[in-house]
């Protein structure tokens, strides 16, 4: 495994630390109930366009297995499937590995809304939500929408920049 990869896993691990201790705090009361703070899905979703879908399944898969044992668990699995879903058909649709910050951030958006409709869906079959699709838009899925929005704003750059420089580093160990 390569320097930058490992640096990949560390950093989405302390994103994943992050969501769990810090931003409990930095989130106000009134919006805890409607924020749904994933900030290891926005760096999966930068992953999958800025190097490549199948990284970000995995990705996906392991770190959404890690939020449905530590932080959910109702239905295990759940979040793994979403998350990893999510970051594969994104991936698919918007092949642009020098994607400009617009394309990213319509990517993020639409990478967390399909990310929450279809954990809603996975809800609704087993019965753990009585609310219907518009309430939840409404009162949950938008607002996590533009928090992750806000968040990939503040990440665009830095993470950018480590994964070109990942697929670079990568171009060079296939070469040789």
């Amino acid at each position: 495994m390569s320097m930058r990869r490992s640096v990949l896993i560390l950093i989405l691990f302390l994103l994943f630390v992050l969501e769990g201790t810090l931003l409990p705090w930095i989130i106000p009361d009134v919006w805890q109930m409607r924020i749904i703070p994933n900030l290891v899905l926005v760096v999966v979703l930068f992953v999958t366009i800025y190097h490549h879908r199948h990284t970000a399944l995995v990705l996906g898969l392991s770190f959404g297995m890690l939020h449905d044992i530590v932080f959910y668990g109702r239905i295990l699995g759940a979040h793994s499937f979403t998350m990893g879903l999510s970051a594969y058909l994104i991936g698919l649709i918007f092949q642009a590995p020098r994607a400009p910050l617009p394309l990213m951030m319509t990517v993020i958006l639409l990478g967390s809304l399909l990310d929450n409709s279809m954990l809603f869906g996975i809800y609704s079959v087993f019965n753990l939500n009585q609310q219907p699709y518009n309430w939840a838009l409404l009162h949950y899925m938008l607002p996590t929408m533009l928090f992750h929005f806000a968040i990939a704003l503040i990440l665009y750059i830095p993470v950018r920049r480590q994964l070109l420089l990942l697929k670079n580093e990568t171009r060079k160990e296939e070469t040789t």
